[in-house]
């Protein structure tokens, strides 16, 4: 039916995407990190991984943010 077809659609489109994602390098792990901080719920979402991601406690994860401006560039900064 056409409601199934969409969706089956949707799914393949999906899987295209994300594979593209990874293999362009804007996913770690299996978060994306290379993304867009355009309001305070991402950047709390950038400031978790990276806490998650280097240890580090919130606050620290906030300079480390504002001072790299995206969360890709903080943690490879930041991994060296």
């Amino acid at each position: 039916t056409r409601m199934k077809s969409g969706t089956s659609q949707k799914l393949v489109l999906n899987m295209i995407s994300t594979a593209l994602m990874i293999r362009i390098g804007r996913v770690k792990g299996n978060k994306m990190v290379n993304m867009q901080l355009s309001n305070t719920k991402l950047v709390d979402r950038g400031t978790r991984y990276l806490v998650e991601g280097l240890g580090i406690d919130y606050d620290q994860a906030e300079v480390l943010l504002k001072k790299y401006g995206s969360v890709k560039k903080a943690l490879d900064a930041e991994r060296k």
